[in-house]
């Protein structure tokens, strides 16, 4: 789906303030209460400064419930092509017609997430990705807080000599350990979704049936 507002672009200077005024209030002190955004890239590549965003699909996620019929997705225009990652997420060149700019993209993202905590597997990959996007539009980085499934995930994992502690869990990883279906996978929208559910049965995990604080997640290394 892909949505399109007329408002403000994001170099409007009000299309910023608008978004920066929105970190103003302080989050919910429980995990219940806040609103995340759970969010994948798929891209031309691993390089932040050649490499390109083709997809973003995101999924909001309130009061432990998913919300799918508010999903995100928008792809955008192949400025730049690399015929090998298409063997990992499908994207052919000038495919699909719908597409919309990198700043019409990010302008869109920056309206959907709003203040919201972000969560992605492997964050610092597709937070990067979106931050040298808005560079490029001599944009600031995003503002809003992160939380990465691979980290979150590590820790549920019991103190032993036979885990290593500082192993980097892949996507398919969490998904076989936790039981979730891979049918969907290596699509932005269909890995958004994986690492939501992902998300949501760590947090089980991690406090069981206690209510977790907020906080306390981002403790976790």
């Amino acid at each position: 789906m892909i949505r399109f507002f007329k408002k403000h672009r994001p170099e409007d200077p009000d299309f910023w303030k608008a978004y920066e005024a929105k970190f103003s209030e302080k989050l919910p002190e429980f995990i219940d209460e806040n609103e995340f955004i759970i969010l994948d890239t798929e891209t031309t590549g691993f390089d932040y400064d050649k490499d390109r965003i083709l997809c973003i699909g995101a999924v909001k996620l309130k009061s432990n419930t998913i919300e799918v019929a508010n999903a995100f997705e928008i792809y955008l225009h192949q400025e730049q092509f690399n015929p090998e990652t298409v063997k990992i997420h499908g994207i052919v060149k000038n495919d699909p017609e719908n597409t919309a700019t990198e700043a019409e993209a990010i302008q869109q993202f920056l309206d959907y997430i709003g203040n919201a905590i972000l969560v992605a597997h492997h964050a610092n990959f597709d937070i990067g990705m979106v931050n040298h996007a808005l560079k490029r539009l001599q944009l600031p980085k995003l503002k809003n807080k992160v939380l990465d499934t691979m980290t979150l995930y590590r820790a549920t994992r019991i103190n032993s000599n036979l885990i290593d502690r500082n192993k980097h869990y892949s996507l398919d990883e969490l998904a076989e350990n936790l039981n979730i279906s891979l049918k969907d996978r290596h699509t932005a929208s269909g890995d958004a979704m994986i690492t939501a559910i992902a998300f949501l049965k760590t947090i089980s995990r991690l406090y069981k049936n206690e209510r977790g604080k907020l906080k306390d997640l981002f403790k976790i290394k």
